[in-house]
């Protein structure tokens, strides 16, 4: 008897490894945005709850804000986008980074 396992990915047609790769990708991905989900949440729960101890913690909470409204923000909107940019790019040049 073998001890070793049996790699059945060999035994099959190519377009079912494919497949079986692409679901993989896709669980792996899937995985990695509710992580990131949570991460975000969490984050955003404490911002909620710790208030900001000087200006720049009350910028990057206004930083976060602004990244999520330019994303909800349909493409055509070029006015708004540009001025959450020129905002941020303030935010960066006076916060030194």
């Amino acid at each position: 008897m073998i001890d070793e396992p049996v790699d059945l990915d060999m035994h099959r047609g190519m377009a079912a490894q494919k497949a079986t790769d692409l679901r993989r990708a896709v669980a792996e991905v899937e995985a990695q945005l509710k992580e990131l989900r949570e991460r975000e949440a969490d984050l955003e729960h404490r911002m909620l709850t710790v208030p900001a101890a000087s200006w720049p913690e009350a910028a990057v909470k206004a930083q976060h804000l602004l990244t999520l409204y330019a994303a909800s923000l349909p493409a055509e909107d070029t006015r708004h986008r540009a001025l959450v940019t020129a905002l941020l790019d303030d935010f960066a040049r006076l916060s030194g980074g």
